[in-house]
């Protein structure tokens, strides 16, 4: 049996903001309220949820980006935040919303981040344009400035550059989200790929039914802060005597997604 990549218990995180004319009045919105949950070396767990219901916040505290507020973390055997440090070195993260130096080209972005990571040019180079490759990205663009880049190819350079360190784990929040369906494709492919080849553990946060019963081994559903169910795509629509995942999470969260995302945003 796999050991664990991931223990999350009882973990806690809320934001204060301040509301009213004056913004005095201070407001707690609680993010995340006690979530648990374990993910197996080897293992694609995806978190389902709408904006709001704490799907990046979580992320983010896995990656170090956020402390939390309470409960434990624990990142292949390294306590968070205690270990900080060693759990950076061994996490890739790839976020909807990923930042670059944009008026620089792919290649200088890659470097970049390669170098501050003790890679050699060359290699650095090298597997990078592997990975560009393998997620079908023209090689012709390499040296383009990523600001005249689509949003797909963007992405896919932000892919590159949470795998070229080879992380034993991955965190993709929301990795196709605006892609066109041909590159939503490319990646989901490549994210099998690389499970497979590497044994590489990946969370993975979508908003895609078919993209997470696609790709993942077990499911999480979110909802205000909470795990309100969990399970593989089969057990939760037996538990739930659904069809299919997007009538168990109607069934876990009682709105859709939209009626959900048009409440609050994450």
């Amino acid at each position: 049996m796999s050991s664990v990549a991931i223990r999350v218990q009882n973990v806690r995180k809320v934001f204060r903001k301040r509301k009213g004319v004056l913004r005095r009045e201070i407001h707690e919105e609680h993010a995340l309220n006690g979530i648990t949950f374990e993910v197996r070396e080897g293992e694609v767990y995806g978190l389902l949820g709408p904006n709001g219901s704490g799907k990046s916040t979580l992320i983010r505290i896995l990656s170090t980006l956020l402390l939390a507020d309470g409960g434990d973390v624990e990142i292949l055997g390294f306590h968070l935040p205690e270990h900080e440090r060693e759990v950076r070195e061994r996490v890739g993260r790839v976020s909807v919303d990923a930042a670059f130096y944009k008026k620089l080209s792919a290649r200088e972005n890659l470097l970049y981040t390669a170098f501050l990571y003790g890679f050699e040019k060359t290699e650095a180079e090298q597997k990078a344009l592997y990975i560009l490759k393998r997620l079908g990205q023209d090689a012709s663009r390499f040296d383009d400035p990523l600001e005249e880049m689509s949003r797909g190819m963007q992405q896919k350079v932000s892919i590159a550059r949470a795998l070229l360190v080879n992380p034993p784990l991955l965190l993709l929040d929301e990795p196709t989200t605006g892609l066109d369906p041909k590159s939503k494709q490319e990646v989901q492919r490549f994210i099998q790929d690389l499970r497979l080849r590497e044994g590489t553990t990946i969370v993975l946060t979508t908003h895609d039914m078919d993209e997470a019963e696609r790709l993942c081994d077990r499911i999480g559903i979110l909802t205000r802060g909470q795990l309100v169910a969990e399970g593989t795509s089969e057990e939760l629509k037996f538990q739930a005597g659904a069809d299919n995942l997007e009538e168990v999470f109607l069934k876990a969260v009682g709105k859709s997604f939209e009626e959900v995302e048009e409440a609050t945003v994450e």
